[in-house]
């Protein structure tokens, strides 16, 4: 058999993991970015595969609606930072949206009943008239960038237009009135109206039961939704619901897909863990390359070590999607400048734990899972999520933990500034003696680090050093006139070096560009500070 994405046989160098697997494990940290219970995306996913053949989609429409149904919401992961900057808990806020019809002016005053939460009074007034004097502009740019980390996201796991075109359709309404402005009606792809109804059905039938889910898909009937399918749905409402396991619908999905493919070969998935890894870093600006960079110094760490091939695979591969869980910590606690509370502190040791969830099928991501979830255990017991101690935590765990440690610092956190590497080495050491980390996987990290090693001196697509400096900043968030302020350059000099970037990148979009900049490692090393 071959691997229909690359033409491939797909017996020797199998991975033994499918697409739809992969997929189905991004979906679960959708779930909790979305601030919904795990598996209800794979939950819409179904009725909408259901429904779709009760509505006599072909077989390629049944594989454009699948796809699209699982990573539709996957961009909302890149909008946390402002979503959390304007509205506080970012979850809190998507949560509550399934109650909103976003027409424009019930959605701009959810807004503002959100605008500001977890701020003085004096603040919740200016960000409440920003968003009425610029009528949410900046949500709205936020909406076009979902759609357009989706869309590349999707494009990089190996999905064709027939599911990323689609994808630029998320936030598109049958009346008009949604994004973008001039898509309407059966202009909107079929895959897309069929989800945006049982993705919202699901959610209300998980509270109401089905007359719920038939109640909210008829009050939105001709405005949100079409109203072919929620005739369609509305018929089978019943049926559809009654065909849902009871427990865990993870089987169900994977059996759902239409495509049937054979299992990914081994470098298909390297690909995709480094696509999982991008996107739990798209969380927060200032984590953005972190996992590649935690990967890059374990795999060397683990050659050194003695491991072999297939050892150090698998424990950089561990460490791409050791931060997955991220995407269930809400952005206030994640960038909070001051110190965290007792609470706070618990809803974020939590975050090992949902990446443990999360990779917990098939077999192949259990593996990662098993080791990506130990990363912030330490050998005295003083860890989480489990609090494991030195005989039970494995050397790859060991590895792994010290150079999230390391690479965690010489990156600039919220309310502090990166470490220069002697100071993270010197902290490592620290580390050592009070027993939290390994020596020998301490040592083989350091030296994997080269304390302060050179950058590359040319960047991907021929990049000038200049221009990756550029890049890098770009992706970190900094506006033009901050990159010119960091590079002692001018703004008019940074937007040139912007267009280079951009031209040689093949990107429009500074979302593009940071994809682009994550995807080639560009990220890994911490920001020149000088």
């Amino acid at each position: 058999m071959m691997d229909p994405a690359t033409g491939k046989a797909a017996g020797a160098g199998s991975s033994g993991v499918r697409l739809a697997e992969l997929v189905g494990t991004l979906s679960l940290a959708v779930d909790l970015g979305l601030g919904q219970p795990m598996e209800h995306v794979a939950r819409s996913c179904l009725l909408a595969s259901r429904l779709g053949e009760r509505m006599g989609l072909d077989d390629a429409e049944r594989a454009s609606l699948y796809y699209v149904s699982l990573l539709g919401w996957l961009g909302c992961i890149a909008d946390s930072h402002d979503a959390s900057v304007y509205f506080g808990d970012d979850i809190e806020y998507r949560a509550g949206v399934y109650d909103v019809d976003m027409k424009p002016l019930p959605f701009l005053g959810y807004l503002l009943r959100h605008a500001g939460t977890g701020s003085s009074p004096t603040r919740r007034l200016g960000v409440r008239a920003g968003l009425v004097a610029t009528g949410a502009r900046k949500v709205q740019d936020s909406l076009r960038v979902h759609c357009q980390v989706t869309r590349a996201i999707a494009e990089r796991l190996g999905l064709d237009d027939a599911v990323c075109v689609p994808l630029l359709h998320i936030f598109a309404r049958w009346d008009g009135k949604g994004l973008p402005s001039d898509i309407a009606g059966d202009q909107i792809a079929r895959p897309i109206r069929l989800w945006h109804v049982t993705d919202v059905a699901e959610v209300h039938h998980r509270r109401g039961g089905v007359d719920a889910a038939v109640e909210v898909a008829r009050r939105r009937s001709g405005s949100q939704f079409d109203p072919a399918v929620v005739d369609a749905f509305c018929a089978e409402a019943d049926a559809l619901f009654a065909g849902l396991p009871e427990d865990s619908t993870w089987d169900a999905l994977v059996d759902a897909e239409p495509a049937l493919q054979v299992p990914l070969t081994e470098e298909r998935f390297d690909v995709a863990l480094g696509v999982f890894a991008d996107f739990a870093d798209l969380k927060v600006p200032a984590l953005r390359g972190h996992s590649r960079g935690v990967a890059e110094l374990a795999a060397d760490a683990g050659r050194r070590l003695g491991m072999t091939p297939g050892e150090v695979r698998t424990l950089r591969n561990a460490a791409l999607v050791h931060d997955l869980g991220r995407t269930g910590v809400p952005n206030t606690i994640l960038e909070k400048t001051g110190p965290l509370t007792t609470a706070e502190q618990e809803r974020l040791r939590l975050h090992s734990y949902y990446t443990e969830r999360m990779l917990a099928r098939p077999q192949r991501l259990r593996e990662l899972g098993s080791i990506a979830a130990l990363a912030h255990e330490r050998l005295d017991g003083s860890g989480y999520h489990r609090g494991l101690t030195a005989p039970v935590i494995p050397r790859s765990a060991r590895v792994l933990a010290a150079a999230d440690s390391y690479q965690a610092m010489l990156e600039p956190r919220a309310g502090a500034a990166a470490h220069q590497a002697g100071e993270a080495a010197q902290a490592l050491q620290d580390e050592v003696r009070a027993g939290r980390l390994d020596a020998e996987a301490v040592d083989a990290v350091l030296a994997a680090a080269g304390q302060g090693a050179m950058r590359r001196v040319s960047g991907p697509a021929g990049l000038t050093p200049r221009e990756t400096q550029v890049l890098e900043l770009v992706a970190r968030g900094l506006s033009n006139r901050q990159i010119a302020r960091r590079l002692d350059i001018t703004p008019k000099t940074a937007g040139n070096h912007i267009e280079r970037i951009y031209a040689k990148a093949g990107v429009s979009t500074r979302a593009a560009a940071t994809l682009f900049a994550m995807q080639h490692g560009l990220l890994s090393s911490p920001i020149s500070t000088s």
